[in-house]
């Protein structure tokens, strides 16, 4: 049965954050947890797995942290949502838990169903447009303010 955890939602934060706040340097871990208060023992594990799996780019060294494998406009949020719904994959599914008739041959295809739509939702959903949506109410990027363009 789908839901989105604390995980997923801070998962998607960092990679927004990341992607907001990139300049010149790689975003560091400390930051994402300054800025969004996601707790570190959480975010780690989140970076780790999104990292594995081709969202981010691990940099290491004093100056380390990290930076999108690709494009914002290239990564959806249901990307993100897959990686640590796989994660989280040790958790019974609906369907294996059992039930009535009814649950089984109406409620959860009705619920598989709308999992489906909310999933073709995430995926046409980038990053990119949720920067822009921050941009648009006023959140400012740090990142921006380190970047110089004068030659």
């Amino acid at each position: 049965m789908f839901r989105l955890s604390k995980k997923a939602l801070f998962a998607i934060e960092a990679v927004l954050d990341i992607a907001y706040h990139a300049g010149a340097e790689p975003v560091q871990s400390r930051e994402i947890t300054r800025r969004q208060g996601i707790p570190r023992r959480y975010l780690e594990q989140a970076l780790q797995q999104l990292v594995r799996n081709g969202i981010l780019i691990g940099v290491r060294g004093p100056r380390g942290g990290y930076r999108l494998a690709r494009e914002r406009r290239r990564i959806s949020v249901g990307d993100i949502v897959r990686v640590v719904r796989a994660v989280e994959a040790g958790e019974p599914a609906a369907d294996e838990i059992g039930g009535s008739e009814l649950g089984e041959k109406v409620v959860q295809p009705l619920w598989a169903e709308m999992e489906d739509q909310l999933m073709t939702r995430l995926d046409a959903t980038s990053i990119d447009e949720l920067c822009d949506k921050a941009d648009g109410v006023g959140i400012v990027s740090e990142g921006r303010q380190t970047l110089d363009f004068t030659i």
